[in-house]
C-alpha cells in the first residue's frame, strides 16, 4: 500500500514572489483603502449608498474579463450617486460534488492544473482591473490563495459552503476588509450570525505568512461584517424573511445589516429571476426598510450559461458563465439604472432615518 494519495509535488511560488513580480501602485493601494472605508460607512449607515457586487459566477476568460469591467466602470459614473459599484472577480468555486475549480486551480480549462499561472492570471487581472479604478471582489475558498491578492480587494464573501468553518471565521477576523457572510445552503441564518459574531473578536491560530512559512497568528477582529441572505431550499428575500433576519441580529446585540444574493436559492437557480428579487428589494425599500444595505448579482457580457466541455475548451461562446447563469450586462445596466432612479429621493431619508438607529 502507498504511503500517501498523491502522485507527485510541484513547488509553488510564494506569495511575496508573486508581488514582487506583479507589484501594485501607491495610487492602486490608496483607492483600495478608501473604497474599503466607504463599504465599511455603508455597512455601518453612514453613507447612505446601497452596494453593489457585481460580475460573473466564474472567472475563465482573462479578456472577456477585461471586457466587463469597463462596462461596469462606465456603469458606475452613472450610478455614483446612490449605487457604490463593486466588481465580483470569483476565481475560486466551491463545488458540490465536482466541476471545474476556477480560474486559479485550473487556469487552462483542461485539468492540466496549473496552479501558479493560475494565481498569476488572478492577479496580473486583478492589477489591470485596479489600474481602471474599477473596484474588486472575491469569495475567500482557499485560505493559501487569498494571500497572493488580499490587497488588491475591497470586500471579500464567505460563501454557504464555508461559512461554518473556522478557520475561514479566524481569516475574517484577521483581515482590514469588509466582509459578508452567506447563510448555509440550507437556508439557517444563524450559521452566517454565528459567524459575523465569531469573526469580530480576537483569535489566535496558526497561518502561513507572505514568505509561505508558519507562525502564529492574533488577530483583534473584524468589526465589518454583515449577513448575505441568498436562499437554500427556498428564497429568503422577502420581506417577512428580512424582518425575522432583523429580529434575530437584534436579540443578540447585532445591528441589522444585510446583503441580498438575488442569485442562487433566491432565484431558485434561475437567473433572470434575479429581475424578481431586485424589484422586491426596491420596494421594500420605498415601504421603508433601512437594514437592505447591499445586493449581489451575477452578471456577465451575454446571459445565460453554457457547459465546459474539457475535450473542447475552444469552442466556448463569447461572454457566456461556465459556471451559474448570468444575467447579460445590457439588462445589468436596465435594472441598475432602475434602482439608481427609483430609490433617488427615497436613501436620502432613508439615510437620515439610520442615522437615528445607528
Amino acid at each position: 500500500m502507498k504511503k500517501n494519495n498523491f502522485d507527485n509535488k510541484n513547488s509553488l511560488i510564494t506569495p511575496k514572489e508573486l508581488k514582487n513580480k506583479l507589484p501594485i501602485s501607491q495610487d492602486i493601494k490608496n483607492n483600495i483603502l478608501i473604497s474599503r472605508q466607504i463599504i465599511t460607512n455603508i455597512i455601518n449607515g453612514k453613507d447612505p449608498r446601497i452596494l453593489i457586487i457585481c460580475g460573473p459566477c466564474s472567472i475563465h476568460n482573462f479578456d472577456e474579463a477585461i471586457e466587463y469591467g469597463n462596462l461596469l466602470k462606465n456603469l458606475s459614473l452613472k450610478l455614483k450617486k446612490n449605487i457604490f459599484l463593486v466588481m465580483r472577480v470569483y476565481f475560486e468555486k466551491p463545488r458540490t460534488i465536482i466541476g471545474w475549480k476556477g480560474l486559479i486551480n485550473d487556469p487552462y480549462m483542461d485539468h492540466t492544473f496549473d496552479i501558479n499561472k493560475g494565481l498569476y492570471l488572478a492577479r496580473k487581472l486583478l492589477i489591470k482591473l485596479a489600474t481602471k479604478n474599477i473596484l474588486l471582489a472575491t469569495e475567500i475558498l482557499d485560505l493559501n490563495v487569498f494571500n497572493y491578492i488580499n490587497d488588491l480587494l475591497s470586500w471579500v464573501a464567505i460563501g454557504a459552503r464555508t461559512v461554518e468553518s473556522q478557520i475561514h471565521r479566524e481569516i475574517v477576523s484577521l483581515i482590514n476588509i469588509p466582509a459578508g457572510f452567506k447563510n448555509n445552503t440550507n437556508g439557517d441564518i444563524n450559521t452566517a450570525i454565528n459567524a459575523i459574531q465569531a469573526s469580530a473578536v480576537e483569535h489566535h491560530f496558526i497561518s502561513l505568512d507572505q514568505n509561505g512559512k508558519s507562525y502564529i497568528v492574533n488577530t483583534t477582529g473584524n468589526k465589518n461584517c454583515h449577513i448575505i441572505l441568498r436562499g437554500g431550499k427556498k428564497p429568503n428575500y422577502y420581506k417577512h424573511n428580512i424582518i425575522k433576519c432583523e429580529k434575530t441580529l437584534l436579540k443578540i446585540g447585532l445591528k441589522s445589516k444585510i446583503m441580498i444574493d438575488c442569485s442562487h436559492g433566491n432565484s431558485n437557480k434561475d437567473y433572470k429571476k434575479q429581475i424578481l428579487v431586485i424589484k422586491s428589494i426596491i420596494s421594500q425599500i420605498k415601504e421603508g426598510n433601512v437594514s437592505i444595505i447591499g445586493i449581489m448579482i451575477e452578471s456577465y457580457i451575454n446571459n445565460g450559461n453554457q457547459i465546459l466541455d474539457i475535450k473542447n475548451n475552444k469552442k466556448l461562446k463569447y461572454g457566456v458563465s461556465i459556471t451559474d447563469g448570468c444575467l447579460d450586462f445590457k439588462s445589468t445596466e436596465t435594472v441598475l439604472l432602475q434602482i439608481n432612479s427609483e430609490l433617488d429621493l427615497i436613501l436620502k431619508m432613508r439615510f437620515l432615518k439610520k442615522k437615528n438607529i445607528y
